[in-house]
C-alpha cells in the first residue's frame, strides 16, 4: 500500500562549489564537494552531475565516492569556470542507517562568483552551498 512506502528526508548532507588553490593547475580552480554533516558516515554514495541552460548542456558526469565519514567532506569534481554559467545540478544518493537516501542541490546560473562565497563549515574554506 502506499501508506505503507516510507520516504527519508535526507538531512545533514550538502553539497558546495569552493574557489581554493588548485597545485595541479597552479591557480584558484572551483571544486565540488560533498559534504557530510551527520555524526555517522555515509555509504555507497552516488553523485550525478550536469550543467544545463536552455539548449546548452554538458555532458553528464557520474562519480561514485564511496564512503563519507562523519563531519567530514569529499571533493566531487573540478568545476570550469564557464559552467558556471550555466544551472548546475547534482543528484546524490547514499545509504545511511539502513535506508536509501537522494537529493538533489542546485546551482542557478551565476550563483557561483566571487561575491557569493561564504564560509562552509566542515571545509573551512569559502564557498557557495547548493540550495
Amino acid at each position: 500500500m502506499k501508506k505503507d512506502i516510507e520516504i527519508p528526508i535526507a538531512k545533514d548532507v550538502y553539497v558546495a562549489i569552493v574557489h581554493e588553490w588548485g597545485k595541479d593547475f597552479l591557480s584558484k580552480d572551483w571544486n565540488a564537494y560533498i559534504i557530510n554533516n551527520r555524526v555517522s558516515q555515509i555509504d555507497m554514495v552516488l553523485i550525478v552531475s550536469k550543467g544545463f541552460d536552455g539548449d546548452r548542456k554538458t555532458a553528464t558526469m557520474r562519480h561514485g565516492i564511496g564512503v563519507v565519514e562523519g563531519k567530514s567532506s569529499e571533493k566531487i569534481e573540478l568545476v570550469q569556470e564557464a559552467v558556471l554559467a550555466l544551472n548546475n545540478e547534482f543528484f546524490v544518493t547514499y545509504y545511511a542507517d539502513d535506508k536509501l537516501y537522494e537529493k538533489r542541490f542546485f546551482f542557478e546560473k551565476h550563483s557561483v562568483s566571487e561575491k557569493n562565497l561564504r564560509p562552509i563549515p566542515i571545509l573551512d574554506k569559502q564557498g557557495v552551498l547548493a540550495s
